[in-house]
């Protein structure tokens, strides 16, 4: 099938490269014209696990292609993927600006019957005034259909490969058994393609996410209430997770979570419910408490220490969440801006967003070449990302090279009574 993704974002570049890798002749668009260039040179622009290879093998086989010509694109394709950003504007809505040039990209390239697939995350009706727009401008049939993306940053390829459902909002059988062709070799695994409506499909990414973003938020209060107690989070969330009925998954205390989805989606779906004159206080609530996690966490800084002016923090992790060099909405800013304003000295190691946070803190912090030169003579080590080359440290090194033997772990990744044991000062999250 011949497929155009129109973004080599995140999200584009994931499911051009993944349509590419299943024999689809796929021709991502971008009108960054250096991000094509480097593309096309087989520089990529984001790390994701497997990302990497998939593009090579399917750019060296010759069924993925980068180009800034998005009419030539739209022309010779049957499915447009529309895959471009949302972000949120200043009032927290989605930003669709990128969405409808790209509509009108489409409508004044349409040549034959196209499906436009709307990729990008965007509030309820969105699909409509898509079809709206471009109908207002041409007599070719097309369809409008949506696929929202359910994709964990680290884990993307997989997910996309091999996903637990695909969503396809439609309203035209006609799309909806293309859209059914082109996803049958990532069903293999028995697991559905759920055909809706459009605005049930929209609506579907914003409840997914949104009740994730809810998981963190609950376990974390708690985490909360178990410090002040004296309860130890990891044994009730053990407990709890063995309830079939909550699971696992997202249930891990901490500083929060961050990236581009969870806290855009949130604020986007309590302005839909604002607009459309409904309350949304629990996700409100899991909004604000994520942003007062990091807040908490800067405090157990500031009351172990009275002032940090001066003193040096060794920060460990500063992506969002492993496995991604994605540092937007990354708690660890918020906590390294918080001490950089009352004076601190951060010295900071991660394993791929150094050069992400390079163009976040410039040179306001020390960047260095791996986790034991970041804690060399500091007052305490932050622990922010749980990348796995944290998990077992030299705590004897450690001990030996840090100015005072103080670990503050965001991330509950340590064994309290192992810390007390190799002398060393420690405070997690609700234990």
């Amino acid at each position: 099938m011949n497929i155009c993704v129109i973004g080599t974002g995140y999200v584009g570049l994931v499911a051009g490269a993944c349509l590419a890798e299943t024999g689809n002749r796929v021709i991502c668009v971008d009108n960054d014209e250096k991000k094509i260039n480097d593309l096309n040179n087989g520089i990529i622009p984001i790390y994701e696990p497997q990302l990497d290879e998939l593009i090579k093998t399917n750019t060296k086989d010759g069924r993925l292609k980068f180009s800034d010509d998005i009419d030539s694109a739209i022309k010779n394709s049957l499915v447009c993927f529309i895959a471009v950003g949302t972000p949120e504007d200043e009032s927290g809505n989605a930003d669709l600006s990128c969405v409808f040039e790209v509509a009108n990209q489409i409508a004044d390239s349409l040549n034959d019957y196209k499906v436009i697939v709307n990729k990008s995350t965007v509030p309820i009706g969105t699909g409509e005034k898509i079809y709206n727009l471009i109908k207002s401008k041409t007599d070719i049939d097309f369809d409008v259909v949506s696929n929202p993306e359910f994709l964990k940053q680290g884990a993307a390829v997989e997910d996309f490969l091999k996903p637990d459902r695909v969503v396809i909002g439609s309203n035209s059988q006609r799309a909806t058994k293309i859209m059914k062709e082109l996803y049958a070799p990532h069903i293999l695994n028995g697991n559905p393609v759920m055909v809706m409506d459009i605005k049930s499909a929209e609506m579907t990414k914003y409840a997914a996410n949104c009740f994730l973003a809810l998981k963190i938020s609950y376990i974390n209060e708690i985490a909360n209430i178990c410090e002040k107690t004296g309860a130890d989070i990891n044994e009730v969330r053990n407990a709890v997770c063995r309830d079939r009925r909550i699971g696992h998954h997202f249930m891990f205390a901490g500083i929060g979570f961050g990236g581009s989805c969870f806290p855009k989606d949130l604020k986007a779906l309590i302005n839909t419910a604002k607009q459309n004159n409904t309350d949304s206080q629990i996700l409100k609530a899991a909004y604000e408490t994520n942003l007062r996690q990091r807040e908490l966490f800067v405090e157990k800084i500031k009351n172990r220490f009275s002032n940090v002016q001066n003193l040096t923090f060794g920060v460990w992790g500063l992506s969002f969440k492993p496995k991604t060099n994605d540092m937007r909405e990354a708690p660890s800013v918020t906590i390294i801006k918080s001490l950089l304003a009352q004076g601190a000295k951060i010295k900071a190691f991660d394993p791929k967003a150094q050069d992400e946070a390079r163009r976040i803190f410039g040179k306001d912090i020390e960047y260095c070449k791996n986790s034991y030169d970041a804690v060399e003579n500091a007052d305490a080590m932050l622990l922010l990302t749980e990348w796995h080359e944290f998990r077992t440290p030299d705590f004897c090194k450690m001990a030996q090279i840090m100015k005072q033997k103080i670990i503050f772990d965001g991330r509950n990744q340590y064994n309290p009574k192992i810390m007390q044991q190799e002398g060393f000062e420690y405070y997690s999250i609700g234990r």
